[in-house]
């Protein structure tokens, strides 16, 4: 094992221990195996601007666990999903997730599909497509989660037929998040706001709990 895996490796443990969660082998080999294939494919195809495995470590698989204990499932949308962040994360970490990745970009959903298929995620469809032309499952999505996909107006406008009537937005934003939250539609409510302790990170981040307004409460 080379220094920079023992690197990858610990950072990993340490930072999985911090947020509290627990994975078997085979969770912990399927996140170790994707900073292996991101790494690998953003030397050819740019998918990231962040270029080491230790940092991929941190601002990409650590920054998307971080919003697992707010995971209710069934289902999740990840729209704008990239390279597949934070849907893949989150579905090697919780199987009982269905989540569907949602991208326009061609390169970026070639390697959601070839990680499904190498890291063996059953779980998970990465499909290609603009979020206006998407088609979702009957009845809306229980959880449409964005980590750098637009604003939070922009967000809301263009997901808001693929949330189910009782389901829910999902935004990680960073310290700016405020000024984004005055523009809301009248009919969204923030329902909750975590800060996200990311391991390793410096900078501010949080998750941003969205919701239809209940009717009874207008």
């Amino acid at each position: 094992m080379t220094v920079s895996e023992q690197i990858v490796e610990a950072r990993l443990d340490g930072g999985l221990a911090a947020l509290d969660i627990a994975v078997d082998d085979e969770q912990r080999h399927r996140l170790l195996a994707l900073v292996g294939l991101l790494h690998k494919w953003n030397r050819a195809y740019n998918l990231t601007a962040v270029r080491t495995p230790e940092e991929m470590v941190t601002r990409h698989l650590l920054d998307s666990a971080a919003v697992l204990p707010f995971m209710q499932g069934p289902e999740l949308l990840d729209v704008g999903s990239g390279p597949g962040l934070p849907g893949l994360v989150l579905a090697i970490l919780d199987p009982s997730l269905a989540v569907t990745l949602l991208d326009s970009n061609g390169k970026k959903v070639r390697f959601q599909r070839q990680a499904v298929m190498e890291l063996g995620l059953g779980n998970v469809t990465p499909v290609q497509a603009r979020v206006e032309a998407f088609e979702p499952v009957a009845g809306g999505y229980a959880q449409v989660i964005s980590r750098a996909f637009s604003s939070l107006g922009d967000f809301i406008a263009l997901t808001s037929r693929l949330v189910a009537p009782d389901g829910e937005w999902l935004a990680m934003k960073g310290p700016a998040v405020d000024d984004e939250l005055a523009g809301l539609p009248e009919e969204i409510i923030v329902a909750a706001r975590h800060d996200l302790a990311v391991p390793y990170e410096n900078g501010s981040r949080q998750l941003v709990v969205l919701r239809h307004r209940d009717v009874t409460q207008a």
